[in-house]
């Protein structure tokens, strides 16, 4: 992980952090997936609800402690150093996209609702934007929702929704204006993963778990209060949810791959140089990174990232990926450090998806290009 970052000035919460981690992180490793891996993401998340760790920059209204950004990446970094749980599992999507999404956009119904109850380990949140034929290009989308009274009636398809199979609730995005072909036709909304009409059907990924899932909706009926951010506005609100998942949602998996790094090298025999040398390079790419994103959490402490979140998403998405390489080449693809749901075989086949999930490496580079950089836009 590198230094962690000097924070005289709350080494007390950095050291309160640090004791109850030491205490509550669960031994045992967590069930590949399923109900049994809904059951210990959730047992874990009401844990540290109970001890008070829980939303630690989320507005105390909604749950949260209130406290700054710079003590939240003190929790990710003490969180990384005791070898808690990935982050990346099933209350990714309701800590990193819509509890951020709800407290950006959201009504106060809506909060009051929904916060807690993520905060709390109560539900489990999963995302239906990707359609077949409209990943990146979400603005293509063809799931469709009818204004019917004070209802939104759904049909269509989603495809790698992840946890979609144990999920309470999703946040979707669907049409809701048939006669507009861009993205102002579009509504961001609370789907409830029970309403009648819904089937889930998941897909084995090459790397073994049962992570994504397809969704398909038939006469699928939603209360238009569902709706995040207006009716018809939801590319707005879909823009701040890839903000959060593209800026600030990577830090405490980056944090750990920094980690990882340094035991890997700690691993590499001196006689091999060449790997030694790269395993060098990548712990200057991952300081780097790290650095970068802890400055862009902190400039975004109050506010929706901006379209500069798509240099770290790229950035991190590109460094898993070499780094989990690495391993495996350190390794050997069948020793007992790389074989196994929690080996890094897993970790290096389930990385490729790094480059595809949130918009592809194409899409990110065409932001960075057009947004940040201010270059002419590229043809569509």
């Amino acid at each position: 992980m590198g230094t962690p970052l000097p924070t005289p000035a709350i080494a007390p919460f950095r050291l309160e952090a640090r004791r109850w981690l030491e205490a509550n992180v669960p031994s045992e490793s967590p069930p590949e997936d399923g109900p049994a891996s809904r059951d210990y993401v959730l047992a874990w998340q009401h844990r540290q609800s109970h001890g008070g760790w829980a939303g630690i920059a989320w507005p105390q209204s909604v749950g949260g402690r209130g406290l700054s950004m710079l003590e939240q990446i003190v929790w990710y970094e003490e969180y990384a150093r005791a070898g808690a749980p990935s982050p990346l599992n099933a209350s990714f999507v309701g800590l990193n996209h819509a509890g951020p999404t709800l407290i950006a956009c959201g009504t106060p119904e809506q909060t009051a609702l929904h916060l807690p109850k993520i905060l709390a380990g109560e539900v489990i949140w999963c995302q239906g934007f990707s359609e077949t034929g409209a990943g990146s290009d979400l603005a293509s989308l063809k799931t469709r929702g009818r204004v019917a009274g004070d209802e939104l009636i759904i049909d269509g398809h989603k495809i790698w929704s992840s946890f979609a199979d144990i999920a309470d609730w999703q946040e979707l995005l669907i049409r809701t204006d048939p006669e507009a072909g861009t993205s102002a036709a579009l509504s961001w909304v609370i789907c409830s993963m029970r309403t009648p009409g819904i089937t889930v059907r998941p897909i084995r990924t090459m790397a073994g778990p049962r992570k994504y899932c397809e969704v398909f909706y038939d006469s699928v009926r939603v209360p238009l209060s569902n709706v995040v951010g207006g009716l018809n506005n939801g590319w707005g609100t879909a823009m701040s949810t890839l903000g959060f998942e593209r800026g600030t949602a990577a830090l405490a998996l980056l944090i750990g791959l920094n980690l990882k790094v340094e035991e890997l090298l700690a691993a590499c025999p001196g006689g091999r140089q060449e790997l030694r040398l790269r395993l060098a390079r990548l712990r200057a790419e991952g300081a780097s990174i790290r650095a970068t994103t802890y400055r862009f959490a902190l400039d975004c402490e109050n506010g929706v990232p901006d379209a500069s979140g798509s240099m770290i998403r790229l950035s991190f998405a590109e460094f898993a990926q070499r780094v989990t390489a690495a391993a495996v080449d350190l390794y050997g693809i069948d020793a007992p450090e790389v074989v196994g749901m929690h080996g890094w075989g897993h970790d290096y086949l389930d990385a490729f998806s790094e480059t595809i999930a949130g918009g592809t490496a194409e899409i990110q580079r065409n932001i960075i290009a057009e947004r940040v950089l201010g270059l002419p836009k590229g043809p569509r």
